[in-house]
């Protein structure tokens, strides 16, 4: 299995759109700012759990900016998982639900 850290991405190579607006994902999607507390906890409980994911800096990110504001969200994180289920600032309960483990 590969590493569990973050890739590197930007929202204009992600292809599939949800109802929601967003590109459904190959690999769960954390879209964020690092100045958020709630983003950078997400980060951290993700890869505590190995989870992989992508982490898509809305501060440099204008697409996937302008994707969230034409979506309509407001509140970050964003995490879109890949069956296309969005989830606004997750608990880690919710997190455990969608990628099914047991929370600790």
């Amino acid at each position: 299995m590969g590493s569990n850290r973050p890739i590197a991405c930007d929202a204009a190579s992600l292809t599939g759109m949800t109802n929601s607006t967003l590109p459904t994902p190959d690999v769960l999607t954390v879209y964020g700012a690092r100045w958020c507390a709630d983003c950078r906890h997400t980060q951290r409980y993700l890869e505590s759990v190995g989870v992989a994911y992508v982490y898509i800096d809305l501060e440099t990110d204008d697409v996937a900016q302008g994707l969230l504001d034409a979506a309509g969200y407001r509140s970050i994180p964003v995490v879109v998982t890949t069956t296309g289920m969005v989830l606004l600032e997750p608990t880690e309960s919710q997190l455990a639900d969608v990628i099914d483990i047991t929370p600790t």
